[in-house]
């Protein structure tokens, strides 16, 4: 087989292989570009959407996996021909090494973004529990602070109805003092007025009096 293929077959293989390594090439440059502005982006505040960039990402890897395997088949039909020299020789395991480069740091650049990208998710998970716990402290905070305002109005109310009672029932007293006086002053007058009603008052008590010892001498 690899002696019927001619020098016209190998040309066409070189030639799709040389192409594929260019496009492999341009597109690894870019994969490594995209992999590390999304890594920075994880922590930034950019309006485009993180999991959208990640998917570009892992678009392009899926597309720099199908060149690499289109590539390794050209190399193995490049390895099926009868090499006629050591140049021909020397150019297939010289597109052998380029494959093997390639794939190299096509794993190198993949892995190092997954693994920014778990750091940044973990450091991303620790800043929101710290977050959380924050914000919980200072809700926790809030309603410490609304309780005791509420039982400090509520001991202001107690205290304030408290002093209410003993105002009213002062104010009570003192009329109830104020209505004896003025009852007070007015017998005084009557007794001042009617001298003969005062007296016959005095009388009346006098006989009162003696109506006990009276019945107590007759027995």
């Amino acid at each position: 087989m690899a002696g019927s293929l001619g020098t016209v077959d190998w040309e066409d293989l070189r030639k799709q292989a040389r192409h594929l390594e260019n496009e492999i090439d341009a597109k690894l440059v870019a994969f490594s570009k995209l992999g590390i502005n999304t890594s920075a982006r994880h922590t930034s505040t950019e309006e485009i959407p993180l999991l959208d960039e990640e998917q570009v990402f892992e678009n392009m890897a899926s597309e720099i996996e199908t060149l690499l395997s289109k590539l390794f088949s050209i190399n193995e039909r490049m390895s099926e021909l009868q090499p006629n020299g050591a140049a021909m020789l020397h150019t297939m395991q010289r597109h052998k090494e380029i494959l093997k480069d390639y794939k190299l740091e096509f794993n190198k650049i993949r892995n190092n973004f997954i693994a920014r990208k778990d750091r940044e998710d973990l450091l991303g998970s620790v800043r929101k529990e710290i977050d959380n716990y924050k914000n919980a402290s200072g809700l926790n905070r809030r309603e410490m602070y609304l309780k005791e305002n509420q039982h400090i109005h509520n001991s202001d109310r107690l205290i304030n109805h408290q002093i209410s009672i003993a105002m009213e029932t002062r104010d009570h007293l003192m009329t109830q003092r104020q209505a004896f006086k003025r009852i007070q002053t007015r017998f005084n007058d009557i007794s001042n007025r009617f001298p003969a009603v005062n007296s016959l008052l005095q009388r009346i008590n006098l006989h009162a009096m003696a109506i006990p010892r009276y019945f107590h001498q007759i027995r």
